[in-house]
């Protein structure tokens, strides 16, 4: 039946071409955003799966500057740590020197007393963001320090930070206010390192004097020459530089393992990080590809809209003709 009052055709013909308009948005929103889901509305799941996976992201990204400060404050105690070795080495040096005969001892010793403040002045120095791992200001242990190396997210939803402990107590050089706290500024026993095993009386001596009595001072007897000095004492000297040596270099080994832990957890993160993205990016990123092939087709889909719509608009001028002479 045909009817002027209701043009059943141009009706059917409309609805296609809102719905090829409707389609049309859609794609042009993809392509111009580069996203399938953009938003809550295109697909609630992915997108609240995305949005919480981004924020960690970005918490992951805090992290990996962390390890990065972290990184730096190793790398500066690492660095004074070898300086030291080598000045200790050259102590232990003058010192087996100091015990041919006819040595001038006191010319020795200013060059020991040089080289001392030389490890005092690396100590002191090796600080960065504020912190110094070396040089123990405090009246008590240095204790752990901590560097942020992760951020997890459970099952249910609930998140931890890892961190990567460093025991800085095991690599005090100086107690500053506390002299029984640092390396160069305890007492060492020397009669303890006797090779014979026999002990006897205490031997005491330290490497450096910070001169202050406001913690634990050192007891013993500074490692230094004098004319007099005799050959047993500067003998214990050596053995307790020897140990000295000996430490600092368990702790440059300790840090140098923390240097490589560092290192790979950042690459763990950087690595991470980037698998999140990708993740990211398989829910919710538009394929170019197929937004394309699909937006040409309802490009086509759209002019034949428009044909079919304009072809049932003339059915009502076709029907006049019916009524002309």
């Amino acid at each position: 039946m045909s009817s002027i009052m209701t043009n059943t055709a141009a009706m059917a013909a409309l609805q296609t071409l809102r719905t090829i308009n409707s389609d049309m948005e859609t794609v042009q929103a993809r392509v111009s955003s580069g996203y399938r889901v953009e938003t809550a509305a295109d697909n609630a799941a992915y997108w609240s799966i995305a949005t919480t996976m981004r924020s960690d992201n970005q918490a992951m990204s805090t992290v990996k500057d962390a390890l990065g400060l972290g990184a730096a404050k190793v790398d500066v105690a690492y660095t004074a740590m070898e300086s030291s070795i080598e000045v200790v080495t050259e102590i232990k040096n003058k010192l087996v020197a100091a015990r041919e005969p006819g040595v001038d001892k006191t010319k020795i010793n200013k060059e020991l007393t040089e080289l001392k403040n030389q490890l005092q002045s690396i100590a002191e120095s090796a600080s960065f963001s504020g912190e110094n791992w070396l040089n123990n200001e405090a009246l008590t242990v240095a204790g752990t320090k901590s560097i942020v190396g992760g951020f997890n997210r459970d099952v249910n939803g609930l998140i931890t930070i890892t961190t990567l402990d460093i025991d800085v107590t095991s690599i005090t050089l100086i107690g500053a206010n506390n002299e029984s706290l640092g390396i160069f500024t305890k007492d060492i026993d020397a009669d303890l390192l006797n090779p014979d095993g026999t002990t006897g009386t205490a031997a005491n001596y330290y490497l450096i004097d910070t001169g202050t009595t406001t913690g634990t001072p050192a007891s013993g007897n500074a490692i230094a020459l004098t004319a007099t000095t005799s050959d047993a004492a500067v003998t214990e000297m050596v053995r307790v530089v020897d140990s000295i040596l000996s430490q600092i270099t368990d702790a440059a080994s300790n840090l140098g393992a923390i240097q490589k832990r560092v290192s790979m957890q950042e690459d763990f993160v950087a690595n991470l990080m980037d698998s999140i993205d990708s993740g990211i990016g398989r829910l919710v990123d538009a394929d170019m590809n197929e937004e394309s092939t699909r937006l040409k087709a309802l490009q086509t889909q759209q002019q034949l809209g428009i044909q079919s719509l304009s072809i049932a608009n003339t059915n009502s001028q076709n029907i006049l003709s019916l009524f002309q002479n």
